[in-house]
């Protein structure tokens, strides 16, 4: 059975957020956890996916769901309904939520690993040659020719490395395949394409 089918039978064709039957999609909540299996994935409406994408087009009131969906036995919903909440605790009503909100300590993890919820004081960003954010997913370009230890070989330099993924106990380190390999790179070696 395909993912989209997996999830779609998961969510009994609903969004898994707001419970929408309209304009649905797969939605991979970053970074992966679980090698893109099933579990890496919601399915969420299009209003939900563009206002978790994009926060300035946030709607308070859209995300009063959260109060049913967060109680999902689905890690991914969970990691999602915790980012809204903190994205919209200044609401007031999403504090008294996230209050509640129990959530075991690898999900609160994944949870975090963007940053949300926290202020830009205490989160360090992976940022370019140029001092760009990068985020999980980007296509980064290599600025200079790197040998790849242990790869044998060297990645050179306008190398394109797409959907590069944070290594999040470094700011300083992203992930990305070169030539077939996963290989760690230093952030200060690329710049946001």
């Amino acid at each position: 059975m395909s993912i989209e089918k997996e999830i779609s039978s998961r969510s009994n064709g609903a969004c898994e957020l707001c419970g929408s039957r309209n304009d649905l999609k797969i939605f991979e909540v970053a970074p992966i956890q679980n090698n893109g299996r099933v579990d890496d994935f919601v399915h969420v409406c299009s209003t939900c996916s563009e206002q978790i994408s994009n926060p300035d087009k946030m709607d308070a009131n859209h995300w009063r769901c959260l109060n049913d969906s967060m109680w999902s036995e689905t890690p991914a919903v969970q990691v999602i309904a915790w980012r809204m909440l903190n994205r919209l605790k200044s609401e007031g009503w999403p504090q008294d939520l996230l209050d509640m909100l129990y959530l075991d300590e690898e999900t609160l993890s994944w949870a975090k690993a963007t940053g949300e919820g926290e202020s830009d004081e205490e989160v360090e960003f992976h940022k370019d040659c140029n001092g760009v954010r990068i985020n999980a997913g980007d296509t980064v370009v290599l600025i200079k020719d790197l040998t790849v230890k242990g790869g044998g070989f060297t990645a050179k330099r306008g190398t394109a490395v797409r959907n590069v993924s944070l290594d999040h106990t470094n700011p300083t380190f992203i992930e990305g395949k070169v030539n077939g390999q996963t290989i760690v790179i230093i952030t200060e070696y690329v710049k946001k394409s």
